[in-house]
């Protein structure tokens, strides 16, 4: 299966598909050379910052491997209601990447030779 590369800065998002088994063992929170992702992103430095499983669960940082850890959660990231004082367990995936994880969210630490609003604008089709 395919991941599902989001790449954000700025509060924009650019969208990537990649088969390739490059992120197979990285961890939330490495770097890597926006290179070794696709041609258009030389010069950039990306950090892994979240991932989702195949059931949309999240991974979460500071949890080892790559199998499914059950943790008491209050609120942040995999727990949304508010409600004062509730803490429920929560499902959760460990930080490592594996064949699993569909979704891969990045961050730019360094831009490269391409401006990162070249890569997002859309080519317009002229209208017949």
């Amino acid at each position: 299966m395919p991941f599902k590369i989001n790449i954000s800065h700025k509060g924009k998002t650019y969208k990537l598909e990649s088969e390739d088994e490059f992120f197979i063992g990285k961890k939330i929170g490495d770097t890597f050379k926006g290179e070794e992702l696709h041609k258009d992103l030389s010069g950039y430095e990306l950090e892994i910052t979240g991932t989702s499983d195949i059931s949309g669960i999240p991974g979460f940082k500071g949890l080892e491997g790559i199998r499914y850890h059950r943790k008491l959660l209050t609120f942040g990231k995999g727990m949304k209601d508010r409600k004062k004082g509730l803490r429920l367990r929560k499902t959760l995936r460990g930080e490592e990447i594996s064949a699993k994880t569909i979704q891969i969210n990045c961050k730019i630490l360094k831009e490269g030779s391409k401006k990162f609003e070249e890569l997002i604008k859309k080519e317009v089709s002229p209208t017949q």
